[in-house]
């Protein structure tokens, strides 16, 4: 059998059309007939190799939906033709202390779906059963794909933390994960604040669930929020006046990180001990959070903003993202 993809052969190259043969489909994994597949600022870094653990060819994608094409023969609880789900994580051991306590996304040896593979800028891809999630009745399954990389990094550490409905959370950023956010936590009850270099940004923000907004460029905006907040959620990737964040923080409150900021943070730890507060990150969310958010979703009728374009537009998609302001994800349609 051969799968028919996308891949660039050089950092920063062109996404070619590029065949592979994947080989016998293992026990216990699944073959997936993709549907949608998002794109995810991840996949520009790998394609980038920004981080330095890109293999070429590299075939992007791990914000899949489509249909089982294939079982394996140990798969048990998934069956050919079940709407399912793939994010960054294709798979991970099952038998460590951290998949055995349901925190499969801490395993040690867990492997991501377009790191040292093949992802899901293809007609099929693989993974272990595991990581493969049932896309729900009242999913839309053409916006569901950023969900399983963007929307559970968001919803995760509401989990985590126990954030309860009472809760004043501030979420930094109002893009591809932060408007997820913004959604999110609306419909979980908190009081919500939006944080924003962009003041044109305030309407949309209360639209999707922000209760309140601050203009993250004003100091004395940032100042007239001190001691307010629970939890902050970072969802950018840039450096930022953390003390001036921790300065927001309630005692006890948690100033919690899923974009990734360039360089290391640097704080003040005096307010951090008189209030003991705390500064944390976190990847993704395992299968059964994952599931949860799902579930969550679909009883909120919560979905992304999306952009589709047809998988042999993937470069101009690929463009925007790079070089334009997608409002807030893309995803590629087959």
């Amino acid at each position: 059998m051969t799968i028919h993809a996308y891949a660039a052969d050089e950092a920063g190259g062109e996404l070619k059309p590029f065949e592979y043969e994947p080989g016998e489909l293992g026990s216990n994994e699944v073959e997936i007939d993709v549907e949608y597949c998002g794109i995810c600022h991840s996949d520009l870094s790998m394609l980038d190799n920004e981080w330095g653990i890109t293999q070429y060819p590299f075939v992007p994608g791990h914000e899949v939906v489509g249909k089982i094409a294939a079982l394996g023969d140990r798969v048990t609880k998934l069956k050919v033709g079940q709407r399912v789900g793939l994010g960054w994580y294709s798979s991970s051991c099952m038998e460590c202390e951290w998949c055995m306590s349901g925190n499969h996304n801490l395993c040690l040896s867990a492997e991501a779906t377009i790191v040292g593979r093949h992802g899901g800028f293809a007609d099929k891809v693989r993974a272990n059963q595991g990581w493969v999630i049932p896309i729900l009745e009242g999913n839309n399954p053409a916006k569901s794909g950023p969900l399983f990389c963007g929307g559970i990094t968001v919803f995760n550490p509401i989990v985590q933390f126990d954030i309860k409905s009472t809760d004043k959370v501030g979420v930094i950023g109002i893009g591809g994960l932060g408007h997820m956010a913004l959604r999110f936590l609306n419909a979980w009850g908190c009081d919500v604040t939006a944080f924003s270099t962009s003041p044109d940004k305030e309407a949309e923000a209360r639209e999707l669930g922000a209760n309140h907004f601050v203009n993250s460029r004003d100091a004395e905006a940032l100042k007239a929020v001190a001691n307010s907040f629970d939890l902050i959620l970072s969802t950018v990737s840039a450096d930022l006046d953390w003390n001036a964040y921790i300065a927001t923080l309630r005692p006890k409150g948690r100033i919690h990180l899923v974009g990734v900021v360039p360089n290391p943070l640097s704080t003040a730890i005096f307010p951090m001990i008189a209030g003991q507060k705390s500064i944390s990150a976190s990847p993704l969310g395992s299968p059964v959070t994952t599931a949860k958010m799902l579930d969550f979703a679909c009883r909120h009728d919560i979905e992304p903003i999306t952009e589709t374009y047809a998988f042999d537009r993937v470069n101009e998609a690929m463009e925007k993202l790079r070089n334009g302001k997608p409002r807030y994800r893309l995803v590629l349609k087959r």
